[in-house]
């Protein structure tokens, strides 16, 4: 049996990292931001031809959205031969039903496996999943 080697920190003199923004890959950037700006409540702060920037109102992680010219539709759940997908969002909401309803009347679909009874995997418009969640505030 291999022991995995133990990891250590050097919080001292370690540099500071922050995540700013989460890029997504896109056919079409301005299409696919207009789908987060509806779902999400977010407004567009830059936008350029193939490169479009969420922010959300009241700070924290934004969501970019850059051309990819060979950008192939990811499959969820994966198989060994197709695209996989290489990373999808967790949305926290307080109403399932009504976060699903919200998701599909924006342009979302519903995807057809759906692994768990608190969560509601959807696909946006390019085919990237990600999932509404059933939570609650920290603090609550």
């Amino acid at each position: 049996m291999t022991t995995a080697p133990r990891l250590t920190t050097a919080r001292t003199t370690a540099p500071r990292l922050t995540i700013s923004t989460v890029n997504v890959s896109a056919p079409d950037p301005g299409a696919l931001a207009r789908f987060y700006t509806a779902l999400l409540g977010w407004e567009i702060t830059d936008e350029e031809p193939d490169w479009v920037l969420l922010r959300p109102p009241d700070g924290g992680v934004a969501l970019s959205f850059e051309r990819d010219e060979h950008y192939a539709r990811p499959l969820w759940p994966s198989t060994s031969t197709d695209q996989r997908m290489m990373m999808h969002l967790e949305i926290r909401v307080d109403d399932l039903a009504s976060a699903s309803a919200h998701a599909q009347a924006c342009g979302a679909a519903l995807a057809e496996h759906q692994p768990q009874d608190d969560v509601r995997v959807h696909l946006d418009p390019a085919g990237h999943p990600f999932c509404l969640w059933l939570g609650q505030d920290e603090g609550d």
